[in-house]
């Protein structure tokens, strides 16, 4: 009787935790997979039908409901793009523009309350990235009490062409933005679904990195996503010039009429008709117009996101930003000259004419030392720092809700040794060295900082995942900070908590305080000559 009293204790508990594994959609019920955590992850979700065929270049249409259990164990396709960037690691089934699918980590057990939600969009510059990415998972977070997800959504020009022709078959008179229209999508899903994962539907934060971060600053100005929010997360990037600026529906509907001639068609049926690979090929020439562009389509997009920030109108949320201390190195500012005071002044000049000693003052180069550190933070000023100094800033002014402001500033490790003579490459990438190319002429080592795309794992708590870096318990110590950090933030909306440095928002028209994070996480405030260098870019880029 005992034997059988443990036995059927064994199967009802079996049966409980399959029980929660299974979560009924308002489109069919799925089935998660319980990690060695105790985290359910529910991996390939689709939130929109696939976009093929007559829905290729139309914005996301309602994903078709299902009968019986869907298996959600494992991750479904990535969008179509071309390897670009050589941090990045799929472990997608594949690639297809059958692309819209999300991921879902759920803290172990079933939630007795309604918990925080974080939807994370992934970088790539718009042409590029997966939810599939390890450093994006969301099982760290999870395990923090926090139901974490990942979204897919179109890139390049699949994701961002604009054409006359579709402008006039859209129920919106708009066309273009079907990446951030996917977003969208994804954000509606979770507002309709993630309470039946235990999570609430109304502390719902957005966050990404880079082209992710762009998109998140895009949302908040939606007037179709702004009110599906509740908090943001910015790491790098806001779409605002110079950083991947939305442009006019008229210029993006001429680059797409050149497209289609470039392509050999001469209707959008043709275009459609065209197989994804080929049509993926086309775009990626040289000389191709730019068809993977934001534009101001009166629908997504109704102003430029400054203008819309400017006005008032964006979603009033806490806003967590920040920025990486080196995020290119000063060789994207001397295009392969020496840094030298002479030929860094040289290039000043080149860029700001009678303007260039007041930038000298700004960004000063004395000596090679100093040139290195100025050309690295003036040419990532120009690249992503301004872009997000001047989102954090507006938000400040016209937001009334908290801002925190941060620069990550930890350089990581070096590589492992079985990266061999691998070296790292722009925008976070990895270069390795085949034995095939001439070797470059050596240039001094770049600024010691913290380089695009190099926080993600410390701030989504995924080291671990990346095994390219011989990560020491310093960089461990950095990651739980900053986790905890952006933790704190997605469940309160304040990022403080513990024996964490006390962190400071962000008070309109004073100098800014935020947090330098390092090994060594300070609090700061924005120097009188920090400031001087956005004010003085922000005259340039907002004559």
């Amino acid at each position: 009787m005992k034997k059988l009293t443990s036995y059927l204790a064994l199967q009802c508990a079996c049966i409980s935790l399959f029980a929660q594994m299974q979560v009924k959609t308002v489109n069919g019920t799925v089935e998660g997979v319980q990690e060695k955590s105790g985290v359910t992850s529910f991996k390939g979700i689709p939130f929109a039908q696939p976009p093929i065929g007559e829905l290729r270049w139309k914005e996301p249409q309602p994903v078709n409901n299902w009968t019986g259990v869907r298996k959600c164990d494992a991750f479904a396709y990535n969008g179509m793009q071309k390897k670009v960037f050589g941090d990045m690691g799929f472990r997608s089934a594949g690639m297809s523009e059958d692309c819209l699918y999300l991921n879902v980590w759920v803290p172990e057990g079933k939630p007795k309350a309604k918990l925080p939600v974080l939807v994370y969009f992934y970088g790539g510059g718009f042409v590029a990235g997966d939810g599939s990415e390890a450093r994006y998972d969301g099982e760290s977070m999870a395990k923090r009490g926090i139901i974490a997800l990942t979204v897919n959504y179109r890139l390049g020009v699949f994701g961002f062409m604009a054409h006359p022709e579709l402008t006039k078959e859209s129920a919106h008179h708009a066309s273009g933005n079907y990446g951030l229209l996917d977003q969208n999508a994804a954000l509606r899903w979770v507002r309709e679904n993630i309470a039946a994962f235990g999570g609430d539907p109304k502390k719902v934060t957005i966050a990404g990195e880079s082209a992710g971060s762009i998109s998140v600053s895009a949302q908040m100005v939606s007037p179709l996503s702004k009110n599906l929010i509740n908090g943001a997360i910015g790491e790098s990037g806001a779409m605002i010039a110079p950083t991947l600026p939305a442009v006019p529906l008229a210029d993006a509907e001429a680059n797409g009429m050149k497209f289609m001639q470039q392509a050999g068609a001469k209707t959008l049926a043709e275009l459609r008709a065209i197989p994804a690979n080929e049509l993926l090929e086309m775009a990626s020439k040289q000389g191709t117009p730019p068809v993977s562009s934001a534009t101001l389509d009166g629908y997504f997009l109704t102003k430029t996101p400054l203008q819309t920030f400017m006005a008032g109108e964006q979603a009033k949320v806490p806003l967590l930003v920040g920025w990486n201390s080196a995020e290119i190195p000063y060789q994207a500012l001397m295009w392969g000259e020496a840094p030298t005071p002479e030929n860094y002044a040289k290039k000043v000049k080149g860029l700001y004419g009678d303007k260039a000693d007041e930038v000298l003052k700004l960004y000063p180069g004395n000596n090679q030392e100093e040139v290195i550190k100025s050309a690295t933070e003036l040419a990532s000023d120009r690249f992503i720092s301004y872009s997000t100094w001047k989102w954090s800033d507006v938000q400040a002014t016209k937001s009334n809700k908290p801002v925190y402001r941060y620069q990550f500033s930890k350089p990581r490790p070096p590589m492992t040794a079985a990266m061999g003579n691998a070296k790292a490459g722009l925008a976070g990438g990895v270069i390795k060295d085949d034995g095939k190319k001439p070797e470059a002429p050596k240039q001094p080592a770049p600024y010691a900082g913290a380089a695009h795309a190099s926080e993600i794992e410390y701030a989504m708590g995924n080291l671990a995942t990346n095994t390219t870096y011989a990560w020491t318990p310093e960089d461990y110590k950095v990651s739980e900070t900053m986790e905890t950090y952006f933790a704190n933030f997605i469940k309160t909306g304040n990022p403080n908590g513990g024996a964490l440095p006390k962190w400071l928002p962000v008070t309109p028209g004073k100098p800014a305080n935020y947090i330098d994070i390092n090994v060594q996480t300070k609090p700061r405030v924005e120097s009188s000559q920090l400031r001087g260098r956005y004010l003085f870019l922000d005259k340039e880029y907002n004559k």
